[in-house]
């Protein structure tokens, strides 16, 4: 059975407070991007990668690659106006994969056995999304109001979310809604069931400074 991710790296460092887009900045010397494909890759080297990129950064891309020397085996394809529009073109660039997962370009501490995981799980489920607990205590906001909800019926939502291909492909034929704010959502929108696994709480999507600052402390216990 052949597997493929398609990994989505768009963003353009807003909350960052740079000019360089975040999947760019360098972790332990080298940019975060390549540490993300380098966890898929040596959790199975036949894995089809596809990135996803903004044409705009596909050039300063393919320099880095050869500054640093990267070698991983991927395959670009363009990033469009939403996040929903970026997945659909990277699964364009898919080939015939049973399996395909959809993991953030900044989430580089995703762990190879949460990864194998969500591909098993999804063999016999369709829809795997991996998710954590929710440790804070979470108050719902209604108004001017606010009370407690129970803690125990929420779960935190992380990534590599992993489909069956087929599946994946019919979901994002759909027409486009601001309600899809990840891949289950689209894939829920077709009445399909999404199964839940046990994620990794060092899987943090670095979208901050105070991000970067913990993916340096958290590097050298990844390894």
């Amino acid at each position: 059975m052949s597997n493929a991710v398609v990994v989505v790296a768009g963003g353009k460092g807003l909350r960052m407070g740079q000019e360089l887009p975040k999947q760019f900045l360098l972790l332990a010397g080298r940019p975060v991007l390549m540490h993300t494909l380098e966890v898929f890759h040596g959790y199975d080297p036949s894995l089809e990668i596809v990135l996803v990129l903004p044409q705009a950064q596909q050039a300063y891309w393919s320099r880095l690659c050869r500054q640093y020397d990267f070698a991983v085996p991927h395959r670009i394809a363009d990033g469009g106006e939403t996040r929903f529009h970026s997945v659909k073109n990277g699964l364009a660039r898919v080939g015939d994969a049973s399996l395909t997962g959809v993991h953030d370009g900044v989430r580089p501490f995703v762990s190879p056995t949460v990864i194998g995981r969500c591909y098993q799980a999804a063999r016999d489920f369709r829809a795997v999304v991996p998710v954590i607990p929710v440790v804070d205590t979470v108050r719902q906001v209604s108004g001017s109001d606010s009370y407690t909800v129970d803690r125990e019926a929420y779960r935190l939502v992380q990534t590599p979310q992993v489909f069956h291909t087929s599946l994946l492909r019919q979901a994002y034929e759909q027409e486009y809604t601001s309600l899809f704010t990840d891949d289950a959502s689209v894939v829920e929108a077709l009445g399909e069931t999404i199964h839940l696994v046990e994620g990794n709480r060092e899987n943090i999507k670095i979208t901050t400074p105070f991000d970067l600052k913990i993916a340096s402390a958290l590097l050298p216990c990844s390894t």
